[in-house]
């Protein structure tokens, strides 16, 4: 494991309650809150439980299972939110504008912010 992953992802730190979110979904796998710092109207990170997959690769290569979970979470909130509209949006690296190497999905909807 790198250094990063030695101590808990501030979203592993959610899951635990140690910091609050809004939390709009959680199953055993998988939990789904807020934004802080919403890039659309509605803008909801889904992030399974585990910080065992950095990205997105990761993950559809080491459990395609529990990503198809957090697609079916974002069109569920999506289907409540937003009319079943929606983007889904993964980063995968430092150059792509990802800053938490815990994998997560960020669900966008009802139009840009600029």
């Amino acid at each position: 494991m790198s250094s990063e992953s030695e101590s808990p992802s501030i979203f592993s730190r959610i899951v635990a309650r140690e910091i609050p979110a809004t939390i709009v979904r959680e199953t055993d796998r998988v939990i789904a809150f807020e934004d802080i710092a919403p890039k659309a109207p509605v803008h909801v990170l889904v992030v399974p439980k585990t910080e065992q997959y950095r990205d997105v690769v990761e993950l559809a290569a080491g459990d395609p299972g529990l990503l198809a979970e957090i697609v079916a979470t974002a069109q569920s909130i999506a289907e409540e939110r937003a009319e079943g509209e929606f983007r889904l949006i993964f980063n995968t690296g430092e150059n792509a504008g990802q800053t938490v190497f815990h994998v997560h999905a960020h669900v966008l909807a009802g139009g840009l912010k600029e």
